[in-house]
């Protein structure tokens, strides 16, 4: 029977301690075994912890899972994987037990790679989103008809689906999908990778800076759309 064993961490500070401490999970699997860890974090850091599962005779794959508690629930998370490809396809029914969508990215690392990409990319989708309905506000369109004008048009994607009404009056969920120092999170590990590959991220810097201000107006507890409310501000509306 095959055993996945699987850890999901937001940040992986304490990650070497559960990989290869003497209680790690490398200590715990069988020579063969598989050890996917589904945490979005530095690709090189990812490497450096498969490349002592390699040593050992086991496997790690970087496996980030991709969606929200209200796509996991509905069933439509989708899980990105790197490392070894005979291990991928060893470990994809468990996989797909997660999600229905599971893409093997290719090497030790690039999954966490694609991810960060991903989440890049949805970061700057919301925080458009709240720069769009603050604009259109501003010029007299009423908050509820500008978010269901955006959801009925071209620009409406799944994210903006379950996260745009967020900002109507009262819908704010006391416990956030992703508060702002977990997504800024992600947006520095994308501000670094652009760095270190020499791959301009200049959208990636603005949605950071975003998160900053939310910081600064006391609003990082809220999940990370309330960057609208950075743009009514500005925009002198209260």
């Amino acid at each position: 029977m095959l055993k996945v064993t699987i850890t999901r961490r937001e940040v992986f500070k304490a990650g070497g301690a559960v990989a290869l401490g003497e209680t790690g999970v490398l200590g715990g699997l069988k020579a063969g075994g598989i050890y996917a860890d589904m945490s979005t974090i530095n690709p090189d850091v990812s490497r450096e912890v498969a490349a002592e599962f390699t040593k050992a005779g086991r496997f790690m794959l970087d496996s980030p899972l991709s969606g929200s508690p209200v796509t996991v629930k509905a069933g439509n998370a989708s899980v990105m994987v790197g490392g070894d490809a005979a291990a991928f396809e060893r470990a994809k029914p468990v996989m797909l037990a997660i999600g229905p969508k599971v893409t093997h990215i290719g090497a030790n690392g690039l999954a966490c790679q694609m991810k960060i990409a991903v989440n890049l990319l949805l970061m700057v989708e919301v925080i458009c989103f709240g720069e769009a309905v603050a604009l259109a506000e501003k010029g007299g369109v009423g908050r509820e008809i500008a978010v269901d004008a955006i959801l009925k048009s071209v620009a409406a994607s799944p994210v903006l689906g379950y996260r745009g009404p967020f900002i109507l009056e009262g819908k704010m969920p006391a416990v956030p999908l992703a508060d702002v120092t977990l997504q800024q999170k992600d947006m520095l590990l994308a501000l670094d990778l652009g760095r270190r590959l020499g791959s301009p991220v200049p959208l990636a810097a603005a949605a950071n800076e975003m998160m900053n201000a939310c910081r600064g107006l006391g609003i990082d507890r809220k999940d990370f759309v309330a960057a609208h409310e950075v743009y009514r501000r500005l925009g002198g509306q209260s």
